[in-house]
């Protein structure tokens, strides 16, 4: 064979293996996304037999600083390329939840070993920056296995509300250079936005998309959250709550056995009888996945989560001592305390918006975990006052900024 032959032969054959290696990641996402969507026929029976093989280790625990947490490994067979922790939203099932349970297995079949775990308060139906710390020391847990994770790093999907508690956990110092990739799977970037989206069904209108109804389950989540803040008289708060989550069983129930969920929604119809009322009332809204009653009845207590301003995240709040304002620097932030904000709103407003800056909260504790402190500030651009939660970085010197 002449050399110059040899050569394009080569070249052809030093190609093609560049291609078919730089196409296997993709021909794995294929596989994974075929899997998963069920398409059926050769195409999903070829990706099925292609997929690794996959051991669901018996379950064990994770311990935290909010206790230990029930975790499961789902381990692929012929080593994995990278472990990720597999978190669920808003489900009493927690790890055994069987869409968790299916995508577990699903992305271990390509691969990787995949440990779930579920937040302890989203089992409760509760959103708490309890949930970012468990995420946080989960992480940790994992990275400081070498069996788990050979280069210290791991990959975090979370599914539901956990996507968005996973990105704000991503950014702590303690894991950020830990993690190889975040994925929030249906998360919320702007928690405020979802709250009262769900209460209300208001959302800002982009042409060519359509904005369809909240879903009941999500206003009788919001119900049993803010039970506690006023809606019922303290004395119906934990008859009202075991009502919820009657129903919330019995809307998961539809996915594993229908006779039995329909079962559990006849037996919280008639739980919601004996209580007396209010609650009985907002019992029946749930019963009737009445969203447009019940939704507009739990706006008022949205402030308690920050969802009074589009522009404010939400956490747990403590109140700022505006002494406090003096240890931050002009140059960067217009802090605005609470017996002066109103003389201050008009040199705010005329600033450049990246300028509008207001002081949020200040640091207290001396270890490396977030503090948590709340702060009141006038937001110029909707005209209102806001109380709004939020958690303060050890290494920012005990400043937290946001822009308004």
């Amino acid at each position: 064979m002449p050399p110059r032959r040899t050569r394009i032969l080569a070249a052809i054959v030093i190609i093609v293996a560049a291609i078919a290696y730089l196409a296997v990641p993709y021909v794995r996402a294929a596989s994974l996304f075929v899997r998963v969507a069920h398409v059926g026929g050769r195409v999903e029976q070829f990706a099925t037999a292609h997929a690794h093989a996959v051991t669901v280790m018996p379950p064990h625990t994770v311990h935290t600083r909010r206790g230990d947490v029930p975790a499961q490994f789902y381990q692929p067979a012929g080593g994995f390329s990278r472990s990720l922790l597999l978190i669920p939203g808003i489900h009493s099932m927690g790890i055994h939840e069987p869409r968790l349970t299916a995508l577990a297995k699903d992305l271990a079949g390509s691969g990787d070993l995949v440990m779930t775990l579920a937040l302890p308060d989203l089992q409760h139906y509760q959103l708490t920056t309890q949930s970012t710390d468990v995420i946080e020391d989960a992480v940790t847990w994992m990275t400081q296995r070498h069996d788990l994770s050979p280069d210290g790093r791991v990959g975090v999907i979370g599914i539901s509300f956990a996507g968005g508690l996973s990105v704000v956990a991503a950014g702590r110092p303690s894991i950020r250079d830990k993690l190889a990739y975040v994925l929030s799977f249906g998360g919320h970037a702007d928690l405020p936005r979802v709250l009262r989206y769900l209460a209300t069904g208001e959302e800002t209108h982009v042409p060519g998309i359509e904005t369809l109804p909240p879903h009941d389950y999500g206003v009788a989540v919001l119900l049993y959250q803010f039970a506690d803040q006023g809606i019922v008289p303290p004395e119906q708060i934990a008859a009202l709550r075991k009502g919820i989550e009657t129903f919330l069983y019995a809307s998961q129930l539809t996915l594993v056995d229908m006779n039995q969920a329909n079962a559990t929604f006849e037996k919280a119809r008639e739980y919601a009888t004996t209580l007396p009322e209010p609650a009985r009332t907002y019992m029946t809204y749930v019963n009737d996945r009445n969203v447009k009653k019940l939704g507009p009845a739990l706006v008022p207590y949205l402030s308690a989560r920050g969802a009074d301003s589009p522009s404010i995240e939400c956490w747990d709040l403590y109140t700022v001592d505006s002494r406090a304002t003096q240890r931050i620097p002009r140059r960067l932030a217009r802090v605005i305390p609470a017996q002066s904000r109103h003389s201050r709103v008009r040199r705010l407003r005329r600033e450049p918006r990246q300028q509008r800056r207001v002081l949020l909260a200040s640091r207290s504790h001396a270890d490396e975990r977030w503090a948590v402190r709340e702060a009141q500030l006038f937001v110029p651009d909707v005209g209102c006052t806001a109380t709004v939660k939020v958690p303060v970085a050890a290494e920012d010197g005990g400043r937290r900024c946001i822009s308004v």
